[in-house]
């Protein structure tokens, strides 16, 4: 069969036998892939410096006639190896992978791979808080999700409005008025602009470090549910 030759994340990387592995990918175009990558862990296998954790690959792949193709070659793009060096960075690293791997199992959806790629991108660079990639993540995960967070409209269906606050009710997932609400406008309009824009446009807003952590917390809510 003619080779598939894409980009790849490795999402899951398994010793099999004396000397494979079986690897999850997840591309652009075929969604997550498995493939076997036959005598990777000899010491002089062309294929091994090609399928890092924390990096998009060039990948070639013979289609199997099951639902495991065969990984025929492999190069490192691009190595993200600054989140390595942080313990925090690391971890939530890790849990973008796991949680985008569960997801692109319920829904085919391209944008997932380009979802982990930013994901990558902010962690790797130490001038974008963590927290801020963090709660990017979770937005947009919940967007491609089709659970996004209602940023126009409060519970009762009202337009949000300006120098108001609110809380956050978990059974109806959305905003509610109230005078001593903990999301003010500020909250609000930094939500909306990591729902738009990447992580490291948010790094510039002024006095992002007082209402990123409650923002977070609400990100969080949303894939939640």
């Amino acid at each position: 069969m003619k080779p598939i030759r894409t980009k790849a994340i490795v999402l899951r990387r398994t010793n099999y036998a004396e000397a494979d592995r079986i690897l999850q990918l997840l591309t652009p175009d075929h969604g997550k892939m498995s493939v076997i990558a036959k005598g990777v862990r000899r010491e002089k296998s062309k294929l091994a410096g090609g399928i890092e954790l924390f990096a998009v690959c060039d990948v070639s792949v013979i289609p199997g006639k099951g639902d495991m193709g065969t990984l025929t070659s492999s190069r490192l793009d691009t190595f993200y190896a600054h989140i390595l060096e942080e313990y925090d960075r690391l971890q939530f690293g890790y849990e973008a992978i796991k949680q985008v791997s569960r997801a692109a199992e319920e829904v085919s959806e391209p944008a997932f791979f380009e979802l982990l790629k930013v994901a990558f991108v902010s962690l790797d660079d130490p001038e974008i808080s963590e927290k801020i990639t963090e709660t990017w993540f979770w937005l947009q995960l919940a967007i491609l999700l089709g659970v996004g967070l209602n940023l126009s409209t409060d519970d009762n269906g009202m337009k949000l409005v300006d120098q108001s606050r609110y809380n956050f009710s978990e059974e109806s997932m959305a905003l509610t008025y109230s005078e001593q609400g903990r999301f003010t406008t500020e909250h609000i309009k930094l939500l909306r602009l990591l729902s738009a824009q990447p992580p490291g446009v948010a790094q510039h807003v002024r006095g992002i470090e007082d209402l990123i952590s409650d923002c977070l917390w609400l990100a969080e809510r949303a894939v939640a549910h």
